[in-house]
């Protein structure tokens, strides 16, 4: 090939294409663990698989004669996969601006390559049959790289998608409902990792929800019967509320602590709590209860001790942003209304969460301890958090902080053991403390190098059942390496009853 701007114009493909695949893909949406983009996963695979070919052939030879028509056609149907591709990512997520703008610049790139290399290949078609070795310098290792990393992505991919029966979630009906009567549930936070599922099974059950969402573009995410608001005011005082869930909030984990960032942390928490219970004092039936969220961070960094929710706090930053923010929510008590603070651990599914962003380097093989493996991880599976939020609001009994985290926790070097396991890969990269912490700080210190050993002493004295009381049962399901979760397991210690 002699036209100068292809190559270069192929190089600028290949790096765009890299770039999509390794930093949309792969590290901010995270396709191969979400159940829902087996078709885009599949589409992806082969694509990808035409494109090691293409990129092999294209680097050391000459196609002539019916090898060009061969080649044309391949092209021809790679333009039809991704349009097929498109379509399916627009029906089945919400796709970042950042890759629609990579996605166009990528076509626009393609449609110029593709104007340039069909003269060549029309060219060689008219010589006799043949592939001739050709050697083009630079390029042609850059398109045996392409070439390479594209023929481990394709597998990859096409074992994703097969992966991804494996993945479904389990259905609502495979939540036990704890709510007898219908309900009318208002949940803030309705598009996050947590209130998404949450607003799911509620509406699965019968129950009405209002979801409240602050950027409309992302009303796609539910569909009816749900009713979505930007705003609490735009509720009547007359509205019928029995229950609020109260879970927004700026991710707290999402970005290392910056003076902004903090602020930002404290101030989304107390200003939607504020408006929470501007809105009780308002309604003229006021709800049975406010389940607000809270972490357990709230108990600040303990090492070893165990802890229940008649635990005293350790100063951090962690348990002040809790603690302003249980704070607000108990102020709808002297408007009579029941608070439960859910005090959450490590939230564990593949969509969302810490789990989730380990998933990617663990399946690598790249994954490992983080610092000493010492520190505690008081965990909880998604469905069975979805659960306790139910049973809290059903249980007129329960009030005041909750642990919402199942009843074995695990030290880092355990909760690494067994991912490894379930991903049937190495775990041997240990992350050293000190860089963490010299780049981090307090996010560092707190999130990752430190950890609370925390007890669930009143959920199990109210009765609630987990279905996934052991790690080994939660990442096994949540990583379809077996087919169903283990049965559920009521958990007995030596708590003394709920008061």
């Amino acid at each position: 090939m002699s036209t100068s701007l292809l190559w270069p114009l192929i190089a600028i493909q290949i790096a765009m294409g890299a770039f999509d695949t390794f930093y949309h893909h792969e590290l901010t949406e995270r396709l191969a663990w979400r159940a829902s983009q087996r078709r885009e996963l599949f589409l992806h695979g082969i694509r990808n698989l035409f494109y090691a070919g293409l990129f092999a052939l294209f680097g050391f030879t000459e196609m002539h004669g019916m090898w060009a028509w061969l080649v044309i056609a391949v092209l021809l149907a790679e333009a039809v996969i991704t349009l097929m591709d498109f379509v399916e990512e627009d029906a089945s997520r919400a796709l970042p601006a950042t890759e629609r703008v990579t996605h166009t610049l990528l076509a626009l790139n393609y449609g110029a390559i593709l104007a340039l290399l069909l003269p060549v290949l029309l060219t060689w078609a008219r010589q006799p049959g043949a592939v001739v070795p050709a050697y083009y310098g630079i390029w042609s290792w850059l398109a045996g790289a392409a070439a390479f990393g594209t023929a481990l992505s394709g597998p990859r991919d096409l074992l994703a998608a097969k992966r991804c029966t494996r993945l479904v979630r389990n259905p609502a009906a495979a939540i036990a409902p704890a709510l007898a009567n219908r309900r009318t549930v208002l949940v803030t936070g309705a598009t996050g990792f947590i209130g998404q599922r949450l607003c799911e099974v509620l509406s699965a059950y019968g129950h009405d929800v209002i979801a409240l969402v602050r950027d409309p573009a992302m009303a796609k995410l539910f569909r009816p019967p749900f009713t979505l608001i930007t705003d609490l005011d735009h509720l009547a005082d007359g509205a019928r509320i029995e229950a609020i869930v109260n879970l927004a909030g700026e991710p707290i984990a999402n970005g290392l602590w910056t003076k902004a960032k903090r602020e930002k942390i404290l101030r989304s928490r107390l200003d939607m709590t504020a408006d929470v219970v501007r809105l009780i004092a308002r309604l003229e039936r006021r709800p049975d209860v406010l389940i607000n969220g809270s972490a357990i961070g709230w108990y600040g960094l303990r090492g070893d001790e165990e802890l229940t929710e008649a635990s005293g706090p350790s100063p951090c930053f962690s348990h002040d942003v809790c603690a302003a923010w249980e704070q607000a929510a108990y102020r709808a008590e002297h408007l009579g209304v029941r608070v439960v603070c859910l005090r959450i651990g490590l939230v564990l599914g593949s969509e969302g969460g810490m789990l989730a962003r380990l998933l990617t380097p663990f399946e690598w093989g790249v994954g490992g301890p983080i610092g000493s493996g010492r520190q505690w991880m008081s965990w909880i599976a998604r469905d069975d958090l979805v659960r306790l939020v139910l049973h809290a609001v059903a249980k007129h009994e329960i009030a005041g902080p909750l642990n919402a985290v199942a009843p074995q926790p695990v030290r880092n070097a355990e909760f690494t053991r067994v991912l490894a396991h379930a991903l049937h890969r190495p775990a041997f990269f240990r992350i050293p403390a000190a860089p963490l912490h010299l780049i981090a700080g307090d996010f560092a210190d707190e999130l990752l190098l430190g950890g609370q050993r925390v007890m669930p002493q009143k959920v199990l004295a109210s009765g609630f059942v987990f279905h996934h009381g052991e790690l080994e049962s939660a990442l096994a399901a949540i990583t379809g390496s077996k087919p169903q979760p283990r049965a559920a397991v009521h958990w007995k210690r030596r708590y003394v009853p709920m008061t």
